[in-house]
Formats: C-alpha cells, structure tokens, sequence
C-alpha cells in the first residue's frame, strides 16, 4: 500500500505516477483538459515559479480567475499549496469595497489573475490600487512559471492553513473560515479504481462545493466535468452527450433542470448518483428528479464550509421513502438538536443543529470573537440550520433560524410556506421572508418568479395556499419578480428581498 501523505496534492502526485496520461480535468466549455500528468508538472513549475517570486510559507495568495479558467484555477490551486501558501479564493463578481475588505483582513500578498475578467467589474489594472500592500499581480501563467517540473513541495505540517474560504455572506459581512491541511479534505487519499467516467459539476470554484470537486473525483476513479456556464436545456444537452456516472447540483438548478421543456424528453440514463446540495430542495422538485432517473440515487445532502469534512448524505435505499431529508451523518461526524436552552430535542422536535467532527474542527481567521460564538468549548458547530431527527436520526432541515418568522407568537418556516408555493405549476421560483406589521410584529412575505409564458395573480396563489397551509403560514404580501437575489452558490439572499 502507497504511503498516501498528509496533504491533497499527494494524491495528485500519486495519481500522476499511476495514471499519467488520464484525463483528470475537463472544461466542457471550450473542451479543454487535463491529464494527471499536466496537471501536477504544471503546478510543480507554478510552485517553484512563486518560491522564486519571494512567496514564502504561509503567505496568503489569492485565486481571481473566471470560471472559464478552470484549468488555470486548479493548477494555481495545487501550486499554492505546493509552495507552502496559503489559498484565498476570491469571488470573481464582488464589487471594488468587497474585495478590499476581504483581501485586507485575509492579508494577501499576491494575486494570481487574468488579464481578461468578463464577470468581474474591477479592472485588472486597478487590483494594486486597491491593496497598496500587493507584491505580485500574477496575470500570465507561463511568465510565473518555473522551467523545471519535476516534483515539488515545501514543507509543511498538517496544522499548517491551507485556505481561508470566506462565507457567502447570506445575512451580511462575509467572515473568513481558516482550512488547514488536517481538515481541508472530504475523502481521503486512497488508491482508486480508476473508471475514468465522467463527474458533472458547475459550483464556482471559489465556493465550498467547487474547492471539494478539485479532488474529490480523482479519489473516486472519476473524470471532473466542469460547465462554467449554467444553463438547464445546455445541462440536459451535456448529460445526453457526455454520459456522466455522477452529477452534483444546487436546489437552484434543479427547480430549472425540472422546468426545461426537454426534461421529459432528454436521455438522463447514464446517471447513477446525483448528489443535491448547498441549500433545502423542495419535495416536489425531488421526487420529479426521482421519477425521471428511477435507475439513479437522487439524493439530497448536507455540508457547510465551517463544517469541514463534516458532512451528511443520504443512503441510496432510504431516499424514496425519506423524501426531504438530507441522511445520517458518515464517518466519525457527530449531530444533534437543541433548543434554546442548549438542551438535546425530543425526535420530531424542530431545533438548532448542531455539528461535530473530532479533531477536525475550523475556526474563523482572525475573530476569535465569532469562533466563540459559532463553535462551542468542546468542539460542536452552532450552524444556525433549524432541523429534527426523525425516530430512526434521519435529518431535516427546516430553514434557518433566521428564516423563522415570528407572526403574533405563531412559527411560520419559511421552508414550508416556499414548498407549498413550488407545487404551483406557474411558480418557477420562490423565497419567502419575514415582512415587518406594527401589529404582529412579523408577516409573511412571498417572492415568486413565474414560469416563462405563464400567468397567475396574487390573488389565485392565495386561495392556493389556502388549500394546504393553515391561514397563519398563506402569505400577506405577494411579489412577483424576474429573478431571486442569489450567492454564487444559488442560496437565496433573503436580506436583499424588498418588499412592494
């Protein structure tokens, strides 16, 4: 048995040594690749390109390529790493202040971009204005390489950072997570059986989903299939064409996946897993995914970027009778669900979850304030997720607990208004959210994006409701919009819904 190592791009290595010219990595916009062997000589002569620039072990670099650079970003990922530094991906759509703010706290020292940003509204040209501290703006790839590719790695210790992955900033300022190279990874390394089918994914890969997908195939015996581009007749296209083993999708794309005209037409048959996360799915949209791929595991799952390593899947024989929730946790990872009071719930009970995986636990970079305040003394995350158990520990989560509106002392989960909402065949889209009533403190408030070449009034969804929620969950206020405020993840930015 290989001796596997501590870190991630051990695994890289090996894979190199063992299938050199397989296909790891696809761009299937422009159908560009990656073998192993590519792969890991170019980020060898990244790595020895930036030591030899003066970065140093420790330093903080930051990844602001587009999406359509895929290729680029996971052989700068593995270079920074190879070189001791420390990751800081950075999301390309964030405004001049944001990113000041974040590559300020993060204490960057170099930036490996690109001279064309489409989706970006900073200038290339402005990124030194904006941190004075900067040392290399790193534009082109073949001028930061080094000539020798041969193997490369500073040394380093499993405590050391690897990356700090800001949050999505759901409900505000974005705070750093400090990953370190002990619990950076989902799946260890291992020796695969090398398949080569294909794994279709489309996360951003500055986000948690699309730093996971770096790795995660190749430890499968997988071939990552990357569309930067979503859309859900081109997915329907892709899966028809590539005929991928394996796909992972946000509930966001699903609710377009399942809208399409051709979903019912298109050939999905090669698919035997399909993983839903980042955000709750509604029932309806799972089970129409269930029935259109009965040979496949449609299952909805559970991470989050605080969490680590710490996730919660579904087993395959349990999905078709537990429609809504996302499994039972794996490996060594521990949850439970609290009230108020800090005290574990009755089953069935809705509470706060709470996550643990020992000896694997983050902390925020920086704020020991909000670490205090999100993980408790003995290791459990506070994840601010409401959830139950059902008799058998399978988990449902219901929303966040700022999610919960509060209408005349009745608890209204926006989860259940929104699922309700999406069983209206006119209803593309909806986000529910507290709306402010000088008499009950809180009502209830609906953002709805319409099906295309549909019409429906407030006044049918109402009655609607009506017929499947009690009276205090039906919506007061209906808004109709073109499209939801989202994060590159496709969870919905409730704080940026404005009421009518």
């Amino acid at each position: 048995m290989p001796d596997w190592g501590d870190l991630q791009e051990d695994q890289l290595r090996f894979m190199a040594r063992t299938w050199p010219t397989e296909v790891a990595y696809r761009n299937l916009d422009d159908d560009t690749a990656l073998t192993f062997t590519q792969w890991e000589q170019e980020s060898n002569r990244l790595a020895r390109g930036l030591v030899a620039a003066g970065i140093s072990p420790g330093d903080r670099v930051a990844i602001f390529l587009p999406g359509h650079e895929v290729l680029r970003w996971i052989i700068s990922y593995a270079a920074i790493h190879k070189s001791g530094a420390v990751v800081v991906p950075t999301n390309t759509r964030l405004s001049a202040p944001e990113l000041t703010t974040i590559w300020t706290h993060a204490e960057i020292s170099s930036v490996i971009t690109s001279s064309v940003m489409p989706d970006s509204s900073v200038n290339v040209s402005d990124i030194k204005d904006l941190i004075p501290s900067l040392v290399h703006v790193f534009t082109d790839h073949e001028a930061a390489c080094h000539s020798d590719s041969s193997e490369f790695q500073v040394q380093i210790t499993p405590d050391d950072l690897a990356d700090i992955l800001y949050t999505s900033g759901t409900t505000g300022l974005p705070k750093g997570i400090a990953v370190r190279h002990d619990n950076v990874a989902m799946i260890p390394n291992n020796e695969p059986v090398w398949t080569g089918d294909g794994w279709i994914h489309g996360a951003p890969m500055f986000t948690f989903a699309g730093l996971a997908f770096i790795y995660n195939p190749m430890k499968m015996g997988l071939t990552a299939l990357y569309h930067p581009t979503f859309t859900a007749n081109r997915w329907l296209k892709i899966v028809e064409k590539e005929r991928p083993t394996r796909a992972m999708l946000v509930p966001a794309y699903a609710e377009l996946i399942v809208a399409d005209p051709e979903f019912n037409n298109a050939d999905l048959s090669s698919l035997d897993h399909v993983s839903i996360g980042s955000a709750p799915i509604a029932p309806t949209t799972h089970r129409l995914l269930i029935e259109r791929m009965p040979t496949a595991n449609v299952g909805n799952s559970f991470g989050m970027s605080e969490a680590g390593p710490a996730y919660i899947v579904m087993p395959p024989e349990e999905i078709a009778r537990r429609i809504g929730s996302v499994g039972k946790p794996i490996g060594s990872m521990e949850i439970r669900i609290v009230d108020e009071a800090g005290n574990e719930v009755a089953a069935k009970v809705i509470g706060e979850l709470f996550m643990r995986m020992p000896g694997k636990q983050r902390e925020y970079y920086k704020d020991s304030s909000a670490t205090e305040q999100s993980w408790t003394s003995d290791g459990w995350l506070m994840t601010g997720d409401l959830a139950y158990l059902d008799s058998d520990g399978y988990l449902y989560i219901c929303g966040r607990k700022k999610d919960v509106i509060i209408r005349g002392g009745n608890n209204i989960y926006s989860t259940d208004v929104e699922s309700v909402l999406l069983e209206h065949p006119s209803v593309q889209e909806a986000a529910v959210s507290g709306i402010p009533h000088n008499v009950l403190g809180e009502d209830v408030g609906a953002w709805i994006v319409l099906r295309s070449r549909t019409q429906l009034s407030a006044e049918e969804l109402t009655e609607f409701c009506g017929e499947r929620l009690a009276d205090y969950k039906c919506p007061r206020q209906i808004n109709f919009v073109d499209s939801l405020p989202r994060n590159a993840t496709g969870k919905v930015l409730k704080h940026k819904l404005i009421p009518n």
